[in-house]
C-alpha cells in the first residue's frame, strides 16, 4: 500500500513537469528603463534626449515607441514613432531626435502612447509595456505611459 501511494505520488510529480508553466511561475524579467532626460532648444525647434537603460543580459531588438507630445494646454501638439533599438543586454543608450518648429518651453508632458515593436517574440508588446520604467528628469514635463 506504501509503495502504491509513493508511485502514485511520483507519478503526479512526473506529470506536473510537463505541464506548461503558468504565467506566475515565470521569472521576472528585467525592467526597461526610458528616461527623458534634457529638453535643448535649438533655433530649429527642440532636441529630446533620451536614455534607455537595459540591464538583461538580453537585447531587446527591435524597440520601436509611438509618443505623443502635449503642448502646455494639454493638446496634443505631435506623434511621432521612434525606432531607439536596438538596446544591447547589460547597456544604457542616449537617443537624440528633434522636433522641427517646436518650441522646448512649450512641451508639456510626452507619453508612451503604444509600442509599435519590441523585443524579437510573438507576444513582445505585450510583454514589453509592463517592463518599461518611464522617468523625466525635465522639470514640469513628465514621461509616462
Amino acid at each position: 500500500m506504501l509503495v502504491r501511494r509513493t508511485l502514485v505520488a511520483l507519478g503526479i510529480a512526473a506529470a506536473s513537469m510537463l505541464l506548461p508553466q503558468s504565467p506566475m511561475a515565470q521569472p521576472a524579467r528585467s525592467p526597461i528603463g526610458l528616461e527623458l532626460n534634457r529638453l535643448e532648444a535649438r533655433q530649429e525647434g527642440c532636441r529630446v534626449w533620451l536614455v534607455l537603460r537595459n540591464p538583461a543580459a538580453e537585447a531587446v531588438d527591435p524597440l520601436r515607441l509611438d509618443l505623443l507630445v502635449f503642448g502646455k494646454d494639454g493638446v496634443v501638439a505631435r506623434r511621432l514613432a521612434l525606432d531607439v533599438g536596438p538596446l544591447p543586454g547589460e547597456k544604457t543608450m542616449a537617443r537624440i531626435f528633434d522636433l522641427s518648429g517646436q518650441n522646448c518651453d512649450g512641451i508639456g508632458s510626452i507619453l508612451l502612447n503604444d509600442l509599435l515593436a519590441c523585443g524579437p517574440e510573438a507576444e513582445g508588446r505585450a510583454a514589453c509595456l509592463p517592463r518599461l520604467n518611464l522617468a523625466s528628469r525635465v522639470s514640469g514635463v513628465p514621461f509616462e505611459k
